[in-house]
Protein backbone atom coordinates (compact mmCIF):
# COMPACT_ATOMS: atom_id res chain seq x y z
CA UNK A 1 0.00 0.00 0.00
CA UNK A 2 0.75 3.56 -0.51
CA UNK A 3 -0.52 6.48 0.85
CA UNK A 4 -0.14 10.23 -0.12
CA UNK A 5 -0.24 12.89 2.48
CA UNK A 6 -2.58 14.59 -0.37
CA UNK A 7 -5.13 11.73 0.76
CA UNK A 8 -5.29 9.24 -1.86
CA UNK A 9 -4.01 5.55 -1.61
CA UNK A 10 -3.14 2.69 -4.08
CA UNK A 11 -2.35 -0.81 -4.12
CA UNK A 12 1.25 -1.56 -5.59
CA UNK A 13 2.71 -4.91 -6.44
CA UNK A 14 6.39 -3.31 -6.26
CA UNK A 15 9.38 -5.77 -7.23
CA UNK A 16 12.48 -5.54 -5.27
CA UNK A 17 14.61 -6.53 -2.07
CA UNK A 18 14.87 -5.13 1.35
CA UNK A 19 17.12 -2.35 2.00
CA UNK A 20 18.22 -4.52 5.41
CA UNK A 21 19.95 -6.42 2.64
CA UNK A 22 21.63 -3.67 1.18
CA UNK A 23 22.82 -2.13 4.52
CA UNK A 24 23.81 -5.29 5.86
CA UNK A 25 26.58 -5.52 2.93
CA UNK A 26 28.05 -1.97 3.76
CA UNK A 27 28.32 -3.00 7.56
CA UNK A 28 27.50 0.46 8.82
CA UNK A 29 29.60 1.95 11.60
CA UNK A 30 27.67 1.86 14.92
CA UNK A 31 27.94 5.54 15.11
CA UNK A 32 25.27 5.84 11.82
CA UNK A 33 21.79 6.70 13.14
CA UNK A 34 20.24 7.65 9.86
CA UNK A 35 20.26 6.71 5.82
CA UNK A 36 20.14 9.97 3.55
CA UNK A 37 19.07 8.91 -0.02
CA UNK A 38 19.51 11.50 -2.73
CA UNK A 39 17.49 11.43 -6.18
CA UNK A 40 19.17 11.85 -9.69
CA UNK A 41 19.36 15.64 -10.62
CA UNK A 42 19.67 16.15 -14.27
CA UNK A 43 17.58 19.19 -15.48
CA UNK A 44 18.04 18.43 -19.27
CA UNK A 45 16.25 15.14 -18.42
CA UNK A 46 13.80 16.37 -16.39
CA UNK A 47 12.69 19.82 -16.74
CA UNK A 48 11.13 20.20 -13.53
CA UNK A 49 14.54 20.44 -11.79
CA UNK A 50 14.85 23.56 -13.16
CA UNK A 51 11.92 25.28 -11.28
CA UNK A 52 13.36 27.33 -8.44
CA UNK A 53 10.64 26.15 -5.49
CA UNK A 54 12.96 23.16 -4.31
CA UNK A 55 16.49 23.16 -3.85
CA UNK A 56 17.52 20.25 -5.71
CA UNK A 57 18.30 17.16 -5.48
CA UNK A 58 15.37 15.61 -3.95
CA UNK A 59 16.52 14.44 -0.75
CA UNK A 60 15.30 11.69 1.93
CA UNK A 61 16.06 10.20 4.75
CA UNK A 62 15.02 7.41 7.27
CA UNK A 63 16.76 6.25 11.13
CA UNK A 64 18.24 3.30 10.58
CA UNK A 65 16.32 1.45 12.46
CA UNK A 66 13.69 2.28 10.09
CA UNK A 67 15.62 1.33 6.98
CA UNK A 68 16.41 -1.98 8.51
CA UNK A 69 12.49 -3.22 9.14
CA UNK A 70 11.67 -6.06 6.97
CA UNK A 71 8.91 -4.18 5.38
CA UNK A 72 11.86 -1.50 3.97
CA UNK A 73 12.84 -2.10 0.51
CA UNK A 74 14.76 -1.15 -2.79
CA UNK A 75 11.79 -1.23 -5.62
CA UNK A 76 13.46 -2.49 -8.73
CA UNK A 77 10.18 -2.94 -10.88
CA UNK A 78 6.29 -2.64 -10.60
CA UNK A 79 3.78 -5.16 -12.05
CA UNK A 80 6.44 -7.47 -12.65
CA UNK A 81 8.47 -4.82 -14.76
CA UNK A 82 11.39 -2.48 -14.20
CA UNK A 83 10.71 0.86 -13.13
CA UNK A 84 9.87 2.83 -15.99
CA UNK A 85 11.55 6.21 -15.15
CA UNK A 86 8.35 7.99 -14.07
CA UNK A 87 8.01 5.22 -11.48
CA UNK A 88 11.07 6.05 -9.93
CA UNK A 89 14.23 4.01 -12.27
CA UNK A 90 16.74 2.68 -11.14
CA UNK A 91 16.05 2.61 -7.63
CA UNK A 92 13.07 4.04 -5.40
CA UNK A 93 12.60 3.40 -1.53
CA UNK A 94 8.84 2.47 -0.53
CA UNK A 95 8.52 2.29 2.83
CA UNK A 96 4.84 1.33 3.30
CA UNK A 97 3.87 2.76 6.86
CA UNK A 98 5.09 6.25 5.74
CA UNK A 99 3.34 8.79 3.77
CA UNK A 100 4.54 8.67 -0.19
CA UNK A 101 6.68 11.74 -0.06
CA UNK A 102 9.47 9.38 2.09
CA UNK A 103 9.56 6.82 -0.80
CA UNK A 104 12.05 8.84 -3.00
CA UNK A 105 12.87 7.79 -6.58
CA UNK A 106 15.85 7.31 -9.00
CA UNK A 107 18.14 7.24 -5.85
CA UNK A 108 22.04 7.75 -7.10
CA UNK A 109 23.25 7.84 -3.58
CA UNK A 110 22.82 6.67 -0.33
CA UNK A 111 24.60 7.77 2.99
CA UNK A 112 24.77 6.83 6.35
CA UNK A 113 25.21 9.69 9.02
CA UNK A 114 24.61 9.68 12.71
CA UNK A 115 22.66 13.15 12.00
CA UNK A 116 19.40 13.28 11.14
CA UNK A 117 19.22 14.30 7.20
CA UNK A 118 17.95 17.69 6.31
CA UNK A 119 14.91 16.40 4.05
CA UNK A 120 13.88 18.50 0.89
CA UNK A 121 10.00 18.59 2.04
CA UNK A 122 11.23 19.45 5.56
CA UNK A 123 13.22 22.25 4.40
CA UNK A 124 10.18 23.66 2.36
CA UNK A 125 7.63 23.12 4.57
CA UNK A 126 8.70 21.79 7.96
CA UNK A 127 4.91 22.76 9.44
CA UNK A 128 3.53 21.01 6.58
CA UNK A 129 5.94 17.49 6.26
CA UNK A 130 8.01 16.02 8.85
CA UNK A 131 11.05 14.00 9.22
CA UNK A 132 9.31 10.98 10.81
CA UNK A 133 6.16 11.50 8.46
CA UNK A 134 4.47 7.98 9.51
CA UNK A 135 0.36 7.64 8.00
CA UNK A 136 -1.44 8.74 11.11
CA UNK A 137 -5.27 9.56 10.42
CA UNK A 138 -5.71 11.77 14.08
CA UNK A 139 -2.73 14.01 12.87
CA UNK A 140 -4.24 16.38 10.32
CA UNK A 141 -2.11 18.10 7.47
CA UNK A 142 -2.37 21.70 8.12
CA UNK A 143 -4.51 22.13 5.08
CA UNK A 144 -6.58 18.69 5.19
CA UNK A 145 -7.43 15.85 6.99
CA UNK A 146 -5.48 12.74 7.29
CA UNK A 147 -9.03 11.00 8.64
CA UNK A 148 -10.20 9.17 5.44
CA UNK A 149 -8.40 8.82 1.81
CA UNK A 150 -9.72 7.74 -1.44
CA UNK A 151 -8.22 4.66 -3.57
CA UNK A 152 -7.28 5.39 -6.55
CA UNK A 153 -8.71 2.64 -9.20
CA UNK A 154 -11.88 2.77 -7.06
CA UNK A 155 -13.45 5.09 -9.88
CA UNK A 156 -13.99 8.56 -10.31
CA UNK A 157 -16.65 8.28 -7.74
CA UNK A 158 -14.88 6.13 -5.06
CA UNK A 159 -15.87 6.33 -1.44
CA UNK A 160 -13.83 7.48 1.00
CA UNK A 161 -12.31 4.97 3.08
CA UNK A 162 -10.89 5.32 7.09
CA UNK A 163 -7.30 5.74 6.96
CA UNK A 164 -5.59 3.33 9.17
CA UNK A 165 -2.76 3.71 11.56
CA UNK A 166 0.71 3.46 9.93
CA UNK A 167 -1.27 2.63 6.64
CA UNK A 168 -2.54 -0.63 8.01
CA UNK A 169 1.15 -1.84 9.23
CA UNK A 170 0.39 -1.07 12.72
CA UNK A 171 1.36 -4.49 14.10
CA UNK A 172 4.72 -5.03 11.61
CA UNK A 173 5.91 -1.30 13.12
CA UNK A 174 4.70 0.34 16.08
CA UNK A 175 6.92 -1.37 18.15
CA UNK A 176 9.97 1.10 16.75
CA UNK A 177 7.58 3.91 17.62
Amino acid sequence: RLRCVEAWSMVIPWVGFPLARLLDEVEPMSKAKYVRFETLHDPEQMPGLKSPFYNWPYVEGLRLDEAMHPLTMIATGIYGESLANQNGAPLRLVVPWKYGFKSIKSIVRITLSDSEPPTSWNKANAREYGFYSNVNPNVDHPRWSQASERRIGGGLFAKREPTQMFNGYEKEVAAIY
